[in-house]
């Protein structure tokens, strides 16, 4: 009677050689590996084959229950594109040396040759093939021994032919025992996932798009280093998985499981060496992405620039280059529909991108939606359109909350709007920081209908002229301050018709802020006296402040209710005020004015200047402005009226009272100053004072004013 050949057991497969492989460096071994690579050039389109072998292992996962005999029935899904002509003819070419290296897989993983020598053998018959089909190759051999093994366990109570051929293969003894060999089971099964976890990714290395990552850049060199060595061991691997399925058939359940302890260790062993080999490769995978993802950034980013250099027939190349190129979705809401529309509906008009963070500032929304209402009813001659651009943190994680908030924001608006943040690629948000200088406070990019930036922020033509400003270009925002004067209407139009009717009226008109209500009042109480002694017709009108919005309410209630003058009840009013007037300094500026050539220019930054340090008071005769001063020089020249009185009959009371003001040297003369938010985008590097017309310094300061309506909200 022929005696049954003793197939090794997996200890024996790598115990037994481990001493030989301690002694001899693994540096040693790898040579023997790399002396055996030889490839002629030959190309291989690995993909597919490993797709079937995936597909193989994954439905050959052994179900260790009990109840595996009555294993669910999976769908077919495999892709119709594995029955094309080319990969029936790549598995025509391969099938030879499959069964080659299957064979001997078998053959030596049941005649105790240690693991290190067939795998040794069989890169030797691999010696032509590349690296990454070596491993798909060999995993291909053992998907056919395997696979048929786990098919006869599946089909074999419903088939008689794979009944018998199962009994052969002592598969219904196993399967009876298949609780006590569970843990071994699940060893093996472990093992596999990590050796196709690590030919996908090896795959995946091959994979990546040459334009973007050469051989010879630094993370791909890394990883190419280390893939030979990840070959060997997930094919030692690949013996050892068959050396399983060989003992089990070969030996029977009995020796199965005397054996099982060992085996499953030494199992578990090999999963976790290939899983380490498999982190470092995933990290350099990781490095390899990262460095494409700059590579495609940084094309992106000079595309970007390239198109604002260039000349375009449309706008349609900037607008797909800045929100989304592809054809497969509508990345656009229609705020008046909330419907998803198509770029198209851009096409040749008049862009007007409105760039901003989540945090986009009620005040400044509701004022820009009643600009763009009102420029509807004026379609004909003032077509434009607004695009919301939003601007988040991509490296943030994206959560439930924000989206609420985008989504609520976006609801408010009646304008076009980005479908989704995430449409918006880093490099396009890196151009939108870096060209156009965004810094989170809201910006206002113009483009032409042929998509030519004409104004890099038109938000300051926004707040002073509206819609008048259109089309929004530097030569409209020059020719509209050529027609501006230093005048009470360019402080206070299109906020308060009350104080325009004033104007037309000819009445003095007194426009004073800060919070120092002991100030306010010697202030309104004084100018009222003397306007009353002079007859003068006066009206005063407090505007808060620029900052502390709940100091100023507190103000404006104490003013009201002690009668001391009229007020804005509505701080977006304040808030309007002060930002046409930033705007002013802002819009200037952008186009190089300054203040030693632009005495509008000095006239705004001196009131901007007094708001940063105490009271001020612009005190006009219907539209003529004949004091702009600080608390500190106007609340004395009105105490000191008894001085220049005797000058208001001849030169009149506007003028009088302007003369001894200007002459005026006030005892403590407050230092010019000028505050940046680094949400601001352009910060001027230089700036001289409008008092003095020295060049200032610069500083960097941290400024909390102590909002209470802040605070409450955060408690």
């Amino acid at each position: 009677m022929a005696s049954r050949i003793a197939a090794p057991s997996l200890t024996q497969l790598i115990r037994g050689e481990r001493g030989r492989i301690k002694l001899s460096d693994e540096n040693a071994m790898m040579k023997q590996i790399y002396a055996t690579h030889t490839p002629d050039g030959r190309e291989v389109d690995v993909k597919p084959l490993f797709q079937l072998v995936e597909d193989i292992l994954s439905r050959a996962s052994p179900a260790v229950d009990p109840l595996f005999l009555t294993a669910q029935t999976r769908v077919e899904t495999w892709d119709d594109k594995t029955q094309q002509a080319s990969f029936i003819a790549m598995l025509e070419a391969l099938s030879f040396t499959i069964d080659r290296v299957a064979c001997e897989i078998t053959y030596k993983s049941s005649s105790g040759e240690d693991a290190h020598a067939t795998t040794l053998s069989i890169f030797n018959q691999l010696s032509y093939f590349p690296w990454e089909a070596k491993l798909v190759i060999t995993l291909a051999a053992f998907a056919l021994s395997y696979g048929e093994f786990w098919l006869l366990a599946q089909i074999y109570s419903s088939n008689q032919l794979a009944k018998s051929v199962a009994i052969l293969k002592q598969v219904p003894v196993i399967l009876e025992h298949s609780a006590s060999l569970k843990p071994r089971f699940d060893a093996l099964n472990d093992l596999i996932r990590a050796m196709t976890d690590v030919t996908k990714c090896i795959i995946e290395f091959k994979g990546l798009p040459s334009v973007y990552i050469s051989h010879d850049a630094a993370p791909l060199v890394t990883a190419m280093a280390h893939i030979p060595t990840a070959v060997y061991w997930t094919i030692r691997a690949v013996i050892a998985c068959a050396s399983q399925i060989s003992s089990l058939s070969s030996l029977g359940h009995e020796h199965a499981l005397m054996s099982s302890t060992n085996e499953t260790w030494e199992l578990s062993t090999l999963a976790h060496k290939i899983k380490n080999i498999l982190d470092l490769l995933n990290n350099q995978l990781a490095l390899c992405y990262q460095y494409i993802e700059e590579k495609m950034n940084l094309e992106t980013y000079q595309m970007l620039l390239n198109l604002l250099e260039g000349v375009q027939i449309d706008n349609m190349k900037l607008l797909k280059a800045l929100i989304y190129a592809k054809e497969d979705l509508q990345p656009l809401l229609d705020g008046s529909t909330k419907r998803r529309v198509n770029l198209d509906v851009l096409r040749r008009k008049n862009v007007l991108l409105l760039i901003s963070s989540l945090d986009f500032p009620r005040d400044e929304l509701s004022i820009l939606e009643q600009i763009y209402n009102e420029s509807r009813v004026h379609a004909s001659r003032m077509e434009y359109e607004i695009v919301w651009i939003p601007i988040v943190d991509r490296f943030a994680e994206w959560t439930d909350p924000l989206q609420n908030q985008f989504e609520t924001l976006q609801a408010t608006m009646p304008w076009y709007s980005v479908y989704s943040p995430s449409l918006i690629e880093k490099p396009v948000i890196r151009f939108i920081r870096e060209v156009w200088h965004f810094r989170n406070k809201p910006i206002l990019v113009v483009l032409d209908p042929q998509g030519k930036v004409v104004s890099p922020n038109a938000i300051h033509m926004m707040w002073i002229w509206g819609s008048t400003a259109f089309p929004f270009t530097s030569l409209r925002e020059e020719a509209l301050w050529r027609e501006e004067t230093w005048k009470l209407e360019l402080l206070v139009d299109g906020i308060d018709p009350t104080i325009l009717s004033w104007i037309k009226e000819g009445k003095y008109i007194y426009l004073y802020g800060g919070t120092d209500m002991e100030w306010i009042r010697k202030f309104t109480t004084t100018a009222r006296a003397i306007a009353s002694t002079a007859r003068i017709p006066l009206e005063m009108v407090y505007v808060g402040k620029s900052t502390k919005r709940e100091q100023v309410r507190k103000c404006t209630t104490a003013i009201t209710a002690e009668k001391l003058s009229y007020c804005w009840q509505d701080l977006a009013m304040v808030w309007f005020f002060w930002t046409r007037l930033e705007s002013m300094m802002f819009s200037k500026i952008q186009l190089g004015s300054t203040v030693d050539v632009d005495p509008m220019l000095r006239e705004i930054k001196k009131l901007l200047s007094y708001d940063k340090e105490g009271g001020w008071a612009v005190l006009s005769k219907g539209s003529f402005v004949f004091v702009n001063g600080h608390s500190s020089s106007v609340l004395p020249t009105f105490n000191e009226y008894d001085a220049w009185k005797e000058h208001v009959p001849s030169k009149g009371f506007d003028m009088a009272c302007s003369d001894y003001h200007n002459n005026l040297r006030p005892d403590a003369r407050p230092c010019c100053r000028f505050e940046f938010s680094s949400t601001v985008g352009r910060i001027p590097d230089t700036m001289k004072c409008p008092e003095c017309l020295r060049n200032m310094e610069k500083y960097m300061a941290f400024l909390c004013c102590h909002d209470e309506s802040t605070i409450n909200a955060l408690i």
